[in-house]
């Protein structure tokens, strides 16, 4: 079993990833730092890589997703085996899927602060997690 830290570029992935530390440790399990390419970002990488001729390659988007797990996993001190994961796609859906592959015991998320109306409008990833997931989410408010 993982316990799967999903991870943006914001101030509160540090807070996810040290939270889904603490849960590794006493369980035993490796701690999956997980950063979800969406579309925009993607087009962005793709945008910022057009001075090559050929466009990048999946393995290569991935791998630019991964550099945002890393990059948190070195502000953080984890003491639990850790593994940076990019993705591409759906974040909640991609996360949800990740997790149900690696037969997660947690997923751990910072959802965004939000109107009620700006949930309804722009969605939430950290619902999305929390109402599909295959196992127990932990939601942190981190300010």
């Amino acid at each position: 079993m993982v316990v799967v830290a999903a991870v943006d570029d914001s101030d509160r992935a540090s807070a996810v990833v040290e939270h889904a530390n603490d849960l590794a440790e006493a369980f035993g399990d490796p701690v999956h730092v997980v950063h979800v390419m969406k579309r925009s970002e993607v087009v962005q990488a793709e945008q910022d890589g057009v001075s090559s001729d050929e466009p990048m390659t999946v393995d290569e988007l991935r791998s630019t997703a991964a550099t945002v797990s890393s990059d948190v996993l070195d502000r953080c001190t984890v003491a639990a085996e850790t593994e940076a994961v990019g993705l591409i796609g759906d974040p909640a859906s991609e996360i949800v899927e990740y997790a149900s592959e690696h037969e997660a015991r947690y997923i751990v998320v910072s959802p965004r602060r939000r109107s009620r109306t700006g949930k309804m409008l722009f969605g939430s990833v950290a619902q999305s997690v929390l109402l599909d997931a295959p196992c127990p989410v932990v939601s942190l408010l981190v300010e």
